[in-house]
């Protein structure tokens, strides 16, 4: 058996945990520049609004039903979602972390009998150390999990934990569940089966494997065994490093300055080289970025865009830096209003297949190596990034829109939650 936690609505959960007076109240979590919804309350879904609706869209609904509106404060709920995955490695040996507010837990080993009040107290626990409300499903396949919480929250009735663990049970359960709300199936792949007719999870639990293997080749067939109940979705434990690292950003004021968008790109270049330290990765060539408003007809238009290459692959935030402000200064051209900049590492050299240049000495590259740890060590302990960095970098606050943030109240200390 697989259990599948998932966190109710989780950042608007997280902005909840600081502010109890928003409990039943309609809030909702904007995108970067705090232009789209991004996560919504089940109050402020019942008034109409919808994940990715544009801000200026639903801006009259806001007003008019006093929604709470938070810009994305990322840093919080990642650490909420650490908070989460570790309350629950204190009851369960082993758990698989599937996405920043989601986690399977392997059941094998625990008594049948005992599944529905272990997982009880699992939700207990989490919402009381964390203040994190959780639903909780259980079910023979990681699919059938997912079907299992989606019941868990929907329905009061199972008060946060739903069990499949019959065959009655499970074929209720896919006669209820739309197709396209079925995990790896999705909104596209809906379609072409509601042009073969098939509505529901059921219906296609319930069609030959050969017809299926004909129509929707391997992953199709899988998700056909694990709704008629054969486990064939297993973790990947092995972390897929990656191929390419891009970090950009729409300003949420158009930019026509070059010592401003040095700023922005030094902030870029920081955030992409911390990823490439921690996968272990080195890069040879830095590509930056910058775009006019392509939404603003009434105003000149300008993509530039180039590409710099090292002498060997290197992973240091000070020379990725300096490489970057100067292939910007090739591409920047005045008389234009920047909205959108980035940077790109386009192929990432593992460790072991970094070519060392012989006009470079060893000692400058030894020296290099120990200032990124000793630099990502200060700014990562105590969550507290960017204490140190380049003299040219912004802080990220200063570049994109966030009015309505809440404080880091578990990551930084001036700005924890103040009790009266």
């Amino acid at each position: 058996m697989y259990g599948l936690v998932d966190c109710n609505n989780f950042f608007v959960s997280c902005e909840r945990v600081f502010a109890p007076a928003l409990v039943d109240k309609p809030v909702v979590v904007l995108s970067n520049n705090d232009g789209c919804a991004v996560a919504i309350s089940n109050e402020a879904k019942a008034l109409g609004i919808r994940r990715g609706d544009p801000l200026f869209k639903i801006q009259e609904i806001v007003d008019a039903n006093g929604v709470v509106t938070f810009s994305g404060n990322h840093k919080l709920y990642g650490d909420m979602s650490s908070r989460v995955m570790m309350t629950l490695s204190s009851i369960f040996p082993d758990i698989e972390i599937y996405s920043i507010d989601e986690c399977f837990i392997p059941l094998d080993g625990f008594p049948h009998d005992a599944l529905e009040s272990l997982a009880r107290k699992a939700v207990t626990r989490v919402r009381r150390h964390t203040g994190i409300p959780t639903c909780f499903g259980i079910a023979p396949t990681r699919t059938l999990a997912k079907i299992a919480t989606r019941f868990a929250k929907k329905f009061p009735g199972y008060r946060c934990v739903c069990l499949i663990d019959s065959e009655d049970k499970r074929r209720k359960a896919l006669s209820l569940t739309d197709i396209g709300d079925v995990w790896g199936i999705g909104r596209r792949l809906a379609k072409r089966f509601d042009s073969l007719g098939i509505k529901n999870a059921l219906a296609f639990a319930e069609m030959p494997r050969r017809q299926v293997k004909e129509l929707f080749n391997l992953p199709g067939e899988r998700t056909w065994l694990e709704l008629n109940g054969t486990p064939c979705i297993e973790e990947d434990r092995q972390e897929t490093d990656r191929k390419q690292i891009c970090t950009s950003r729409s300003f949420s004021q158009m930019i026509d300055s070059v010592e401003k968008l040095e700023e922005a790109i030094s902030a870029f270049v920081t955030i992409a080289a911390r990823k490439l330290r921690e996968q272990n990765g080195f890069t040879k060539d830095i590509t930056v970025f910058i775009q006019t408003n392509r939404f603003r007809d009434d105003l000149p238009q300008y993509y530039g865009c180039t590409t710099a290459g090292f002498e060997e692959a290197v992973n240091d935030t000070m020379t990725l830096c300096s490489t970057a402000i100067d292939a910007l200064h090739k591409i920047f051209r005045k008389g234009y209003k920047y909205k959108r900049a980035g940077i790109l590492f386009p192929e990432i050299i593992p460790a072991s297949g970094v070519q060392h240049s012989l006009f470079i000495d060893d000692s400058l590259r030894e020296k290099r190596q120990k200032v990124m740890q000793i630099l990502d060590s200060i700014n990562t302990s105590q969550n507290m990034h960017d204490t140190i960095h380049v003299a040219t970098h912004a802080p990220m606050s200063q570049i994109v829109k966030q009015v309505a943030r809440s404080p880091l109240y578990t990551t930084r200390f001036d700005e924890i939650l103040i009790i009266k």
